[in-house]
């Protein structure tokens, strides 16, 4: 592989069902006005780290591409396959409300009754990271604004592990990460600003 751009993630600013731990996938919440706080302090951070995008997408959801907005990326490019795993039947539930009917349920090994499979995401977030791999060269930067769970999943896959490592790497709301290399391994450079 000789092209190596660097790719940074920011997950989307709180909303009420962020707040309450309910499985938000394709429902279009907008974001609370402490989200929206969230979001303009990303954008002072990423302000700070100095850094000229060449390439800064966002899930179709408003609670991402609002979030890129405040932190200050008005012309953010909205991808549709960026969206965040479609829950199925847990959509609006709380995981917690899950595990009390089955305490060992979790969804990186049991998957969601009704929604997209893992492999699924797994495809999706390939096909982002094969985008910025193979749009941007040596030195260049791409930005995503997506999803908690969809983040995780596309850390996993930029470090060539499987989709279900992605538990491995919790991130908070409107949080800033960075996906770059040691040489010419993928490697995390940032986690979770």
């Amino acid at each position: 592989m000789t092209n190596r751009p660097t790719l940074w993630l920011v997950r989307h600013g709180e909303t009420e069902w962020s707040r309450s731990g309910q499985y938000t996938g394709l429902t279009d919440l907008p974001l609370l006005p402490e989200g929206e706080e969230q979001a303009k302090a990303a954008g002072r951070t990423l302000a700070a780290a100095g850094v000229d995008f060449d390439l800064v997408l966002s899930s179709p959801l408003q609670r991402a591409w609002r979030t890129a907005e405040l932190a200050g990326f008005a012309d953010v490019e909205r991808v549709p396959s960026a969206h965040e795993w479609d829950y199925g039947d847990y959509e609006g539930v709380r995981s917690a409300d899950v595990r009390v009917q089955n305490p060992a349920y979790r969804i990186w090994n049991d998957g969601v009754p009704g929604g997209e499979p893992l492999a699924e995401v797994a495809a999706r977030a390939d096909g982002v990271i094969e985008r910025v791999r193979t749009e941007l060269g040596d030195g260049r930067n791409a930005i995503l604004f997506s999803h908690g769970h969809f983040s995780r999943v596309v850390v996993a896959r930029w470090l060539g592990l499987p989709a279900d490592t992605g538990r491995h790497f919790l991130l908070g709301t409107a949080k800033v990460s960075q996906l770059g290399w040691d040489k010419t391994t993928p490697a995390v450079q940032a986690w979770g600003l």
